[in-house]
């Protein structure tokens, strides 16, 4: 699941680096690169003087044939984290041109791991801040980096005109000044199973999902977004469906949340055997149901399919699948991460049987296209909800509910499908014991959400961040003060909020209604995806207009007060949150692949 924070491949070999995408964290400068490698090939002998971009100093080629190489090449393998707007997956780009000197910029790109071994303190430091750094990186000639920095050069930041200025006011420094507060309770965790390693290297294991699938035996499932779905039985992690196996044009690369998304079984799973799951393919591996400009670069495709099982008892996945939809996204991140059915809906109510579906933006704020995602006529940016057994969408293979807010809309061309939006990354959805709807919203540079979903609402991105005013159309990483004319009846604003002076990345949770921890009763527990940060927020403060109060939750591990960056090993722990069987409650980290059970709370 893609967060701003940046994530990464793992690689095997230097074989293996060149054939999965490779991402370079630039850490001075603020610059990262990324490329779809191939197999390796002799390096390009460089041009003569007169064809090549002449980089000395801080002199960039100015060329149109260099300029245009240079913006193909970093669409290609840059842009799924950078941009010049903002700071987000990777470092703004916006100003690195004018910190640093061009000669030492293609050193640095060449052989980022031998500067930072120098110490370099601007390194250091923003090394620090994302916590990652890759190999060097010498796929590229002198030719493709020298013409990358000549685009990025060109693009410069843009200050916005006074007028604009003065209509935002001034930028909040601290969107939340109070720090969340310490609760006083402290969970006790048992480490119960680690999920096998898909890679060598951090996250060893990018466990995701962890979903209960009800029947006359309860069977408990968890998912690792390179390519298998696992049946948890007595704490042993069986194989249960492999996606490439199934699918031979799926990917799992580069991360940043591609790969098997997510997964549902109908409710009426054992009765009809329908399954339903997302994963990633390439781009333009078949025509898209969604999509956008021809202009506009394709990275890769989400797909959903729903999977007919012939024998829904069997321990190992057997069926046939049919495509339901596939959507092209601008970038990696923000895809189709989440899908799920209503667990409270009962077969009279009329939200039985729907699937919800959370389509980020993939990315096409960032990028510099946020008309695709502000756009109640596109799917991006939305929750969607479908009928699997109906047939009146455009393609005919799913239905739209009547009841969907946009249904009926008297333009045409709006999309039926669309439940609420307004979303950079819906990636959690889940209900309450007592029937709220719940989405989690990953922010971009300054809010991580939780919002309450209700039909027809626009929860507001690009516009919003949080309770402010992103200005989306120049820098994204800052956020001013609402309006005092605000639209209150056109966005809905979330009930729970923090900033990131205390995260990173909203790691969705569950309200706790077992019967064993009554200091947990009530309590909505989530964390952060990066830090492995614990916290919760009572349901019973989740309402509209409001802000609930987050606490944070201690832990200790066989006795000893711990925390995730120190269990993984790992600054970046990729927390996440499961619910089992008999509501039993579990924490795990695609760091290093480690389940834990809560088995009580303590009061410190």
């Amino acid at each position: 699941m893609p967060t701003r924070t940046h994530f990464f491949s793992s690689f095997n070999s230097p074989k293996s680096r060149q054939r999965f995408w490779v991402f370079l964290l630039v850490s001075l400068t603020g610059l990262c690169v990324c490329a779809n490698a191939q197999p390796p090939v002799a390096r390009k002998k460089t041009p003569p003087a007169d064809k090549r971009a002449v980089v000395a100093g801080n002199s960039y080629a100015t060329a149109n044939p260099i300029l245009a190489k240079g913006q193909q090449l970093f669409q290609n393998n840059c842009s799924a984290c950078h941009n010049f707007k903002q700071k987000g997956i990777g470092p703004n780009l916006a100003e690195v041109t004018s910190v640093v000197s061009a000669d030492w910029l293609k050193k640095f790109i060449h052989n980022a791991p031998e500067i930072i071994s120098r110490g370099d303190v601007r390194a250091t430091r923003l090394l620090e801040e994302y916590k990652q750094v890759m190999p060097a990186f010498t796929t590229l000639s002198d030719a493709d980096v020298q013409a990358i920095m000549a685009f990025i050069h060109r693009n410069q930041k843009a200050e916005p005109s006074s007028a604009e200025i003065e209509k935002l006011g001034v930028a909040v420094k601290d969107p939340i000044p109070a720090k969340i507060a310490e609760s006083g309770l402290r969970l006790s965790l048992e480490e119960v199973i680690t999920a096998p390693a898909s890679a060598r290297k951090v996250p060893l294991a990018r466990i995701n999902k962890m979903l209960v699938l009800p029947g006359k035996t309860n069977r408990l499932f968890i998912e690792d977004l390179r390519g298998t779905l696992y049946e948890m039985v007595d704490n042993q992690l069986r194989v249960f469906m492999e996606m490439a196996r199934e699918r031979p044009g799926f990917i799992p690369i580069p991360g940043l949340g591609t790969g098997f998304g997510s997964y549902a079984f109908h409710p009426d799973f054992y009765t009809n055997g329908l399954f339903y799951t997302t994963h990633t393919e390439k781009a333009n591996a078949a025509p898209a149901d969604f999509a956008y400009a021809d202009s506009i670069k394709v990275t890769l495709q989400w797909v959903l399919t729903e999977w007919k099982l012939p024998d829904p008892t069997a321990t190992v996945f057997s069926g046939t699948g049919r495509e339901m939809l596939r959507v092209n996204m601008v970038s990696p991140i923000h895809g189709v991460q989440e899908i799920t059915f209503n667990p409270g809906a009962k077969p009279e109510n009329p939200d039985y049987g729907l699937l919800y579906v959370g389509v980020g933006d993939g990315g096409a704020t960032e990028n510099g296209y946020p008309f695709i995602c502000n756009d109640p006529r596109k799917i991006y940016s939305s929750v969607l909800r479908l009928d699997p057994r109906g047939t009146d969408s455009k393609n005919g293979r799913y239905g739209i509910p009547v009841s969907n807010p946009y249904a009926q809309d008297e333009d045409p061309a709006t999309l039926g499908e669309i439940y609420c939006r307004g979303f950079r990354n819906p990636n959690r959805i889940c209900w309450t014991p007592d029937g709220k709807m719940l989405i989690t919203d990953i922010g971009h540079a300054n809010a991580e959400e939780l919002n309450l979903g209700l039909a027809g609402a626009d929860y507001g991105w690009p516009e919003r961040e949080g309770n402010y005013v992103m200005y989306y159309r120049g820098r994204m990483d800052k956020v001013y003060n609402l309006p005092k004319n605000d639209p209150t009846l056109k966005y809905t604003y979330p009930v729970a909020v923090y900033d990131h002076d205390e995260g990173n990345a909203f790691s969705g949770g569950f309200v706790y209604s077992g019967p064993d921890i009554p200091l947990l009763t009530g309590k909505y527990i989530f964390g952060d995806i990066v830090n492995g940060r614990v916290f919760y927020v009572e349901n019973s403060q989740l309402q509209l207009g409001k802000q609930a109060p987050i606490q944070e939750l201690a832990i200790e591990v066989g006795g000893k007060v711990a925390n995730f960056q120190e269990l993984s090993g790992s600054k970046k722990t990729d927390l996440r949150f499961g619910v089992g069987l008999n509501n039993d409650f579990f924490l795990y980290t695609k760091a290093d692949g480690k389940i834990y059970k809560v088995k009580g709370c303590l009061r410190e």
